[in-house]
């Protein structure tokens, strides 16, 4: 039988299957505890290992090289650890490449571009990455996430969204609105300015067409309040609902949940779309009728991307879905 993203998407290509929530840590530690944490709550989130933020100075190497440690031990059940380099403007990032990719290329669930200023800087950084790739006989393609926190990647959004490997889009908050030198008020950095402020919400709006229309998931930005798990609840449900991000960074423990449970889908419209798809895979993907309504291809599509939200949100789907569609 056909699989859905082979039947539904003429391009062969759809959104990607990957999880709401995108954890950050920078040490050793807090990437353990992390790992400790998707024991606990199972595989409903990704871990960003951090070198740009999480290296000491003058220890970037050791920094890598304990992520490659990491990354490749029996901690990571889940194999859902990724890693955030330098950016193209800092001397460290090819050493970051040239140590993680042979290392870690293999189990490594994304590599992140952080400020980029250019199409041109970031089709760079992807080049080397892709070449370092053939060079040790990675044959996979390692999914490239790239962060929209400049003047420059904002102006080229549309054209980064195009580059090859890319499976994420990234809006950086903090960076971005730093990049107005005052002209944004640093109270728009939390809610409710980061959602209502003309500037930044016309931003997040671009990164969201931009990534969609190109089979991309945009990601929103963090909440800066640690303590409040209500807060990141509501940012992460308006950047989904009235956005259309689909992804979200947590840099808290507490936050990790708030955002599984804001980026998941009704659940009263589960059940239903998961007998439309069986239904219709056992139909060859042509039309059905289901509960006195027609169905096809168009509906198939937004039942399908509900059923995936669904499973990456540890919802716990129909023995045979998960059979068909995600074995």
């Amino acid at each position: 039988m056909t699989h859905p993203n082979e039947a539904l998407f003429d391009s062969g290509k759809s959104l990607p299957i990957i999880p709401s929530c995108e954890h950050f840590a920078g040490s050793e530690k807090l990437i353990l505890k992390a790992m400790g944490m998707q024991e606990k709550l199972g595989p409903v989130f990704d871990i960003t290992c951090d070198c740009e933020d999480g290296a000491e100075t003058g220890k970037e190497v050791e920094h890598a090289n304990m992520i490659v440690r990491v990354v490749n031990s029996e901690a990571n059940k889940y194999k859902m650890a990724g890693c955030r380099i330098h950016d193209h403007g800092n001397e460290h990032w090819r050493a970051d490449v040239d140590i993680l990719v042979p290392g870690a290329g293999e189990l490594l669930s994304y590599i992140t571009l952080p400020k980029s200023n250019s199409y041109e800087e970031a089709k760079t950084q992807i080049e080397y990455i892709q070449a370092k790739c053939k060079e040790v006989g990675i044959t996979r393609e390692i999914p490239i996430h790239i962060l929209i926190e400049t003047h420059g990647a904002l102006r080229d959004v549309e054209q980064l969204a195009t580059l090859p490997w890319l499976q994420v889009l990234d809006f950086g908050l903090m960076d971005f609105v730093s990049g107005y030198q005052g002209a944004i008020p640093a109270s728009n950095m939390r809610s409710p300015g980061q959602f209502d402020h003309k500037l930044i919400s016309r931003a997040k709006a671009n990164v969201c067409q931009a990534a969609i229309s190109n089979h991309v998931i945009p990601c929103h930005n963090v909440t800066l309040d640690l303590k409040n798990p209500y807060q990141t609840f509501k940012d992460a449900e308006i950047a989904r609902n009235s956005f259309g991000f689909m992804r979200m960074w947590s840099i808290y423990p507490t936050q990790i949940q708030a955002i599984v449970d804001a980026m998941k889908p009704d659940f009263t419209e589960v059940e239903d779309a998961q007998n439309i798809l069986l239904a219709a895979q056992d139909a060859e993907w042509g039309p059905i009728q289901y509960d006195g309504e027609l169905h096809d291809r168009a509906t198939y599509r937004y039942f399908w991307e509900l059923v995936q939200r669904a499973h990456f949100s540890g919802h716990k789907l129909q023995e045979t879905v998960q059979k068909r569609f995600f074995a």
